[in-house]
């Protein structure tokens, strides 16, 4: 795989951290979860911690102790990246920080994730996804002025703090095959929403224009948005004046693409209302699959609105081959979402299930080093703990 020459000491907990070096495990990197004794992140189980967890191993090791520090520290020469998602103060508390782990192991990639960011007035504030999609401005954009801000379903700020915590330890082990040096990266949930916030950051930073919340519907582009058939809601996306035409004829309404009210799409967004008002009435004639079927047949942009359920029952979902099936020693067999970026000679692989906590302990302190005795005195002492399956 990819990756199998990269290994990993995590220390991360929650879900941006694990969501990052969750990525990294499928590709092929041997992550090892360093988790305090009697605290062990599985508060989420059976779906939710199989899923963050699936493909790591687990080590019990209390790095409040002193002995606990020391086995941290000799673990560090034998790996690639560190990654964590403390606040910014604790890694320093607890004696992990980059600039100590780096004078042990000056090719170390060390990664950061925290709600806000390493510096500034927030640093220090627990960052929870609920709470930075509202500071980020994304809730700001989401829902209409009747509803009132909303939250998008996933906790899609601790997602994409994962990704681009990935993303930037990819890069530095690809920059350290030229220079040699590892270096230090951060991101937070915070620099994740708002660097995503794409087009209305770009409108407001060049107009100062604030986006206002514009519900189902594209801000930039009319009809796209979601609309009511007989039986269901479907989405709609009529992305050009090839598209508008298209649709107008595939509708039954041909007068429509000549109509002045309508002539560019700038005219479109400005009688948005007037619009849908018309396409709502044209598709309460037809089920949703009927205009589905119908207007893709013409190259029109149109799609049904999915339940979970329905998600993965569709069949081009399945062509995906998204999800993986893995056995847990505890759960049983277990279906588990796959990486979506497919590389086809290297692929991604769901290759074991999430450990039970401190099931690799004793195998990761024999790889350090350390004898059966020394072993047994940390068990002893309560420097690390064990589970078996």
């Amino acid at each position: 795989m990819p990756l199998s020459h990269v290994r990993v000491l995590d220390l991360t907990q929650v879900r941006a951290g694990p969501t990052c070096t969750r990525i990294l495990a499928d590709f092929g990197a041997e992550v090892v979860r360093i988790e305090r004794p009697g605290e062990a992140d599985r508060a989420r189980e059976p779906f939710d911690a199989v899923d963050l967890h699936r493909g790591k191993k687990s080590v019990l090791l209390d790095l409040q102790k002193p002995a606990g520090l020391e086995v941290f520290l000799r673990l560090v020469p034998t790996v690639d990246v560190v990654a964590e998602n403390f606040r910014p103060g604790v890694k320093h508390r607890l004696g992990v920080d980059y600039e100590r782990l780096s004078a042990v192991n000056p090719r170390l990639v060390y990664a950061s994730i925290s709600g806000f960011g390493q510096s500034g007035p927030y640093a220090d504030r627990p960052g929870y996804d609920q709470i930075i999609q509202g500071m980020s401005g994304l809730m700001s954009v989401t829902g209409t002025g009747e509803t009132g801000p909303l939250r998008i379903g996933i906790p899609i700020g601790d997602l994409l703090g994962g990704y681009f915590a990935a993303i930037g330890i990819l890069v530095a082990l690809v920059e350290r095959e030229r220079s040699g040096r590892g270096q230090w990266l951060d991101t937070s949930l915070l620099a994740a929403l708002a660097g995503s916030l794409s087009f209305q950051a770009g409108k407001f930073l060049n107009t100062g224009q604030v986006p206002p919340p514009v519900g189902n519907h594209h801000p930039l582009t009319s009809p796209m948005g979601v609309y009511r058939a007989r039986d269901g809601h479907l989405n709609l996306a009529v992305g050009s004046e090839v598209m508008w035409r298209r649709f107008c004829e595939a509708i039954g309404r041909p007068e429509l693409a000549a109509d002045p009210r309508f002539a560019t799409n700038q005219l479109r967004i400005d009688n948005r209302p007037v619009l849908n008002a018309i396409i709502e009435q044209v598709f309460a004639g037809a089920s949703m699959t009927e205009w589905v079927e119908r207007l893709n047949a013409t190259g029109v942009a149109c799609g049904p609105i999915y339940d979970v359920g329905q998600v993965f029952a569709d069949p081009q979902v399945k062509a995906l081959g998204l999800v993986e099936e893995v056995h847990h020693p505890v759960h049983g067999p277990m279906r588990l979402l796959g990486q979506p970026v497919c590389l086809h000679r290297t692929p991604a692989k769901v290759t074991a299930p999430s450990p039970l906590p401190g099931q690799h302990t004793r195998e990761v302190l024999r790889g350090a080093g350390y004898d059966a005795a020394a072993i047994e005195r940390l068990f002893a002492e309560g420097v690390v703990a064990e589970s078996r399956p």
